[in-house]
């Protein structure tokens, strides 16, 4: 017998206490419209408004009231770092100018794992490491990142 499944429509407060947790993968945290299990093995539906990215820390607000915050799975990912902060940049903007979705931190970038820009990547002279990591990509420059409408209380590493 199946348990019955929990239907998430709407985001919650940011500081909201967590009753349950759910780890995605960044690809499932992009759908609107989900059928996925809670880490405890809940099976829950997400009907979220279509546009928005779930991120690292986000909360959900259940039908039935519960909290759940959303995690971001560990992935196969490619993070590239540079002898100098030139090469990194030139680095972003050739995945950018292939609109690869990319993670920006301070000396590295990592992006979903693919050899043919990993060996583009060695080739302007960065060092690649695959690895399993979660992936938080920037957000569309015009779309002001969640898209859900709501503020965050909490950082997030990008």
């Amino acid at each position: 017998m199946s348990a019955e499944l929990i239907r998430i429509e709407s985001l919650a407060e940011p500081d909201a206490a967590a009753d349950a947790t759910l780890t995605l993968p960044f690809e499932l945290r992009q759908r609107s419209r989900l059928r996925a299990h809670l880490d405890d093995g809940g099976e829950v539906g997400l009907f979220l408004p279509r546009g928005g990215v779930l991120r690292h820390g986000d909360r959900l607000r259940a039908a039935d009231g519960r909290v759940v915050e959303v995690r971001a799975a560990p992935e196969t990912v490619s993070t590239a770092r540079a002898a100098s902060r030139l090469d990194l940049l030139r680095a972003a903007y050739h995945l950018g100018n292939r609109h690869v979705p990319l993670q920006v931190a301070e000396d590295w970038l990592r992006y979903a794992h693919d050899h043919v820009l990993d060996d583009m990547v060695r080739g302007l002279g960065l060092e690649v490491a695959v690895e399993q990591a979660p992936f938080e990509p920037e957000a569309g420059a015009y779309g002001g990142g969640h898209g859900h409408g709501h503020q965050h209380g909490h950082p997030h590493e990008h």
